[in-house]
């Protein structure tokens, strides 16, 4: 299945696998291939109807070739672990990131339709919250290989009265 809509978008099969990652692991996934750097940010939105009580969660997984910030704004600590760390670390991330493709494309998937649908799509992309956070910490790896942040050892424990 997989195979004819890579061929279908006309891309190597290599480039698909971050989207490949988050549709099937979730999360946000970064590769580099030759000379393209690979990133795939999940966002996820949830709809509700409150008549019927019943919803679902849309996931729109971004893939992206050759992604270029183009700004960051704000300042955002928090802990994440990757890899092969073995335990979190406290990292600053931007609270809004805007970045550019030479390539994009948007899947989403829908658990009530059972569907992926897929479609290219032009920038600048704007990202806030934890879609930035992710966009942050994917094009680290593209372009450090390493997260970077301070030993979450440094925490206290305090008790509230």
């Amino acid at each position: 299945m997989e195979k004819e809509v890579i061929e279908k978008l006309k891309i190597p099969q290599d480039v698909f696998l971050p989207l490949l990652f988050s549709i099937k692991f979730g999360g946000d996934w970064s590769l580099k291939v030759k000379s393209t750097n690979v990133m795939a940010i999940k966002e996820k939105i949830t709809r509700f109807d409150e008549e019927k009580m019943v919803g679902y969660t849309l996931e729109n997984v971004f893939l992206f070739l050759n992604p270029v910030i183009l700004n960051q704004e704000g300042i955002i600590y928090r802990l994440e672990k990757c890899g092969n760390k073995k335990e979190r670390e406290i990292v600053k991330r931007p609270y809004t990131t805007t970045i550019e493709a030479e390539y994009a494309i948007k899947a989403s998937l829908n658990p009530m339709s059972k569907k992926i649908m897929l479609k290219k799509v032009e920038g600048p992309f704007k990202f806030t919250g934890s879609n930035a956070y992710g966009v942050s910490h994917e094009m680290e790896h593209l372009l450090e290989d390493e997260i970077s942040g301070e030993p979450f050892f440094e925490f206290e424990y305090e008790i509230e009265e």
